[in-house]
């Protein structure tokens, strides 16, 4: 199987604004965010579909996320941390972690924000500082 855009960025092959890793699962932010903030998490394992993952996997996967989402929230204060998982455009799983404050901020259809690579920098960091383990 060909390594997915996602396999190569965990890989290093190609760069990422990274939040957090460890040895299963990875978070970075979305080049093309819907809101500042808009985070990533992967599985290290490549598969195209998230629920075909073990049910421990994705247990696991999702503690990760809420992890990851709690220092969203904290970076970015926001009513919610909107999750979604789409699974068309890149055939490894994948959870979208988007800072809400209403159901309609959670639109992937909506004009993309555009970050500065200084932006998307600090905002790496205010997520990664915020995270507790």
């Amino acid at each position: 199987m060909e390594d997915t855009i996602f396999t190569k960025i965990i890989k290093g092959e190609i760069p990422c604004y990274k939040i957090a890793e460890n040895d299963e699962f990875f978070a970075f932010l979305d080049i093309s965010p819907i809101a500042q903030g808009h985070t990533l998490v992967v599985t290290k394992l490549q598969n195209d579909y998230i629920f075909d993952l073990p049910d421990e996997l994705l247990g696991r996967m999702m503690v990760f996320a809420k992890k990851v989402a709690s220092g969203i929230k904290k970076a970015f204060p926001c009513n919610r941390v909107g999750v979604a998982v789409i699974g068309i455009d890149v055939p490894h799983n994948h959870i979208h972690l988007v800072p809400i404050n209403g159901v309609g901020d959670l639109n992937f259809k909506a004009e993309r924000v555009k970050l500065t690579e200084e932006e998307f920098k600090a905002t790496a960091a205010a997520i990664s500082a915020a995270i507790e383990w």
